[in-house]
């Protein structure tokens, strides 16, 4: 049987994690301090019962085996669960497991955290990056905003001048009315950023997301002579994840439009102008890729694509990408960006699927069902 040194003992009761450890029989043969702060039972209480007295009982015959299977056969299991106290009353918690082999035994280790402390936490860390990233896009508006009213009160002052011409009157009132322009899209955009709502989440299928979008899109993309491909291939499944459909759609819409402008802008080119978005989907995620070949990203830009305002293109605002990212990484997901100057770049977005539900509704496998009560 594995045994806990003072030593170990100690540094484990120190975490502020519940820690257990069990043999390959599910019988508990070690547990830390917090775990008896967390459940209720006292060390001499719950070393030696099984771990099911954790479990709801409605989980023993599939949720409780699942954990089991994924942690002696897998790389352990991490995800949300509703464990039990001692007194009958019910917890949300983020459980994560592992295995680990002493003196020809085998033993699995459980690590629960209450989930409404990892809220708190991460609820004080993105507040905290949020007012960060608040703090870099006020100086960066008043930066952005400083440039165009410069220029629309140099371009006023020279046509207050009596002695004008009228063709160069007529060129200051073109600036004026660009910058004036321009100044409105960044205020839009800022406006956009600002005011993202709460992601309002609904299990969506990704392929109807996406068609969504495209539909809006192709009207754009046909005008200017771009081409659309969509390839649904490498999505396995229906590809339903839990997202803001509209949200995600805007995020999309932004993606396309930065695409579309990198394919437009090759002066004279041999090939046409094409933008291919893929779905792709294995057990864990869900993703869409953007791919266009237009004309690519430096790589002394790509770590800044994603920063308020950044922009190649002096004309341009440059907010989409960033408002794309905020509205994906707030749902859980992830957005990674490859580019080669000169040859085009993909845009990969991928979200989680909900693999806990699958987990509680079958036997991942038939061995499995060693562990049903």
């Amino acid at each position: 049987m594995v045994e806990i040194k003072k030593s170990k003992h100690d540094l484990l009761d120190l975490i502020q994690v519940a820690f257990i450890i069990t043999d390959v029989h599910l019988k508990v043969v070690y547990s830390n301090l917090c775990t008896e702060r967390l459940f209720g039972y006292a060390r001499g209480e719950i070393e030696g019962e099984r771990i099911r007295a954790l479990f709801l009982e409605d989980d023993l015959t599939i949720f409780l085996p699942n954990i089991v299977y994924f942690t002696l056969y897998k790389n352990g299991f991490e995800g949300e669960a509703l464990l039990r106290r001692k007194d009958g009353t019910k917890i949300f918690v983020y459980l994560s497991t592992a295995s680990f082999e002493e003196e020809g035994e085998v033993f699995l280790t459980f690590s629960i955290q209450e989930i409404q402390r990892l809220k708190t936490m991460e609820r004080e860390r993105l507040e905290a990056e949020h007012w960060a990233s608040l703090g870099k896009i006020v100086e960066e508006i008043a930066h952005q905003i400083r440039n165009p009213i410069v220029s629309i009160g140099g371009y006023t002052q020279r046509l207050l001048k009596p002695s004008l011409a009228s063709q160069k009157s007529e060129f200051y009132l073109d600036q004026v009315a660009r910058e004036s322009r321009r100044l409105e899209t960044m205020i839009q955009r800022i406006e956009e950023y600002v005011l993202i709502p709460r992601p309002a989440f609904r299990r969506e299928k990704i392929q109807e997301v996406v068609g969504a979008a495209l539909q809006t899109f192709s009207r754009v993309a046909t005008e200017k002579g771009v081409c659309v491909n969509l390839d649904t291939e490498a999505l396995k499944g229906e590809g339903s994840v839990f997202i803001d459909k509209g949200l995600v759609i805007k995020a999309l819409l932004h993606i396309f439009e930065n695409s579309l402008e990198a394919t437009t802008r090759i002066p004279a080119r041999k090939d046409r102008a094409t933008l291919k978005v893929g779905l792709l989907g294995d057990t864990e995620t869900v993703g869409i890729s953007i791919s266009d070949n237009g004309e690519g990203i430096a790589k002394e830009n790509l770590a800044r694509i994603f920063d308020p305002f950044f922009s190649t293109q002096p004309d341009r605002v440059g907010f989409g990408l960033t408002f794309a990212k905020r509205v994906v990484e707030e749902q859980g997901g992830k957005i990674r960006v490859e580019s080669e100057l000169g040859k085009g770049t993909v845009i990969t977005i991928s979200f989680p699927k909900d693999r806990r539900r699958q987990v509680r509704r079958e036997l991942i496998s038939s061995d499995a069902i060693r562990w049903r009560d």
